[in-house]
């Protein structure tokens, strides 16, 4: 979330304001630092999909009686694959979105296929019309918005470091000279630069294919931290055989908005989805999503994360908007 970020609302509709407390909070953090899910019925598990004619989302809904969800492979808990099956609060909330738009185009029952994406191809997967949804960790910024269009923020995370409990290592400065690695494609690379020359801190980003590969080479000792969204970091953590032996250190580095990705530039797309994300939030839904995600067991070990609803998360959904401060 580190570029102006933009309004995008449906032709007609009044643009909410965020409480003053609230952008407040958000503009001193930015300032410093600049149950397992069960498919709905018709839902097709796992493997991709054979590649769709780009753009036209709900044409292709339309034409195929299909909604295709783009997942993650270890995006714990927002999407990821446990038991041969995407998962994860992003993708509980994605196939409530999929019901909606099989109401809107009057599908008595609207199936749902899994494609599975990464941080570096996402949003091309968009683009091309291989996934009509994209349901993963996906930060909204103005410049994604250059390609794909985004909802109402489901989550709100922060940039951190996962490192070894044994390093002496509790901020981003005792990393000086170190090697620290993050994921291709995401916004976590280009804050930790930017954090890291701020603070005068001399860096080696080592770019790991997936989040699974990253975090894997800290507890290797390959490199000395991983940096990524804070909430990946304990999801991976609490996921290791020896959680213990891993730490998240430093203070935020960025405020990362999560939120559902789609076709940019079909407003008739964009009024359904942003409608569905209201309704989740103003009913609670959306919260009893999230208690099933972070503060339950959830597959494939019945870890639970023990993680509360974050403060600016919570006044966020008290006025649902797809705009974000800066």
């Amino acid at each position: 979330m580190r570029h102006l970020l933009m309004r995008h609302f449906p032709p007609g509709l009044r643009q909410p304001l965020w409480p003053a407390a609230l952008c407040a909070a958000l503009a001193m953090a930015w300032a410093s630092c600049a149950a397992q899910a069960q498919p709905a019925a018709g839902v097709v598990a796992g493997g991709a999909t054979a590649p769709q004619a780009p753009g036209r989302t709900l044409d292709r809904i339309r034409a195929t009686g299909t909604v295709v969800i783009g997942h993650r492979e270890s995006s714990v808990p927002m999407s990821y694959v446990a038991l041969g099956t995407p998962m994860g609060y992003s993708v509980d909330v994605c196939l409530q979105i999929a019901q909606a738009l099989g109401r809107h185009l009057k599908l008595p029952a609207p199936r749902v296929a899994y494609r599975l994406v990464t941080s570096g191809n996402r949003f091309d997967a968009i683009e091309k019309g291989e996934v009509d949804l994209e349901c993963g960790s996906t930060t909204n910024t103005a410049a994604r918005r250059e390609r794909v269009a985004f909802t109402i923020a489901h989550f709100i995370a922060s940039s951190r470091i996962v490192v070894q409990s044994g390093k002496p290592y509790s901020r981003v400065e005792d990393l000086d000279g170190k090697t620290i690695a993050s994921t291709v494609g995401t916004t976590n690379i280009d804050s930790l630069a930017r954090e890291a020359a701020a603070k005068s801190v001399r860096v080696k980003i080592e770019p790991a294919k997936d989040h699974a590969e990253g975090f894997g080479w800290v507890v290797d000792g390959k490199v000395e931290g991983f940096a990524m969204d804070d909430v990946l970091l304990f999801g991976l953590r609490a996921n290791h055989s020896r959680p213990e032996d891993l730490k998240v250190i430093g203070k935020p580095m960025t405020i990362e908005p999560y939120a559902i990705a789609f076709e940019r530039g079909n407003p008739e797309l964009k009024a359904v989805v942003d409608a569905e994300l209201r309704r989740l939030i103003l009913t609670r839904e959306l919260h009893r999503l999230y208690d099933k995600w972070f503060t339950s067991p959830i597959p494939p070990q019945g870890l639970n994360l023990h993680m509360r609803m974050p403060h600016l998360l919570v006044d966020s959904l008290k006025y649902p908007s797809d705009f974000v401060p800066q």
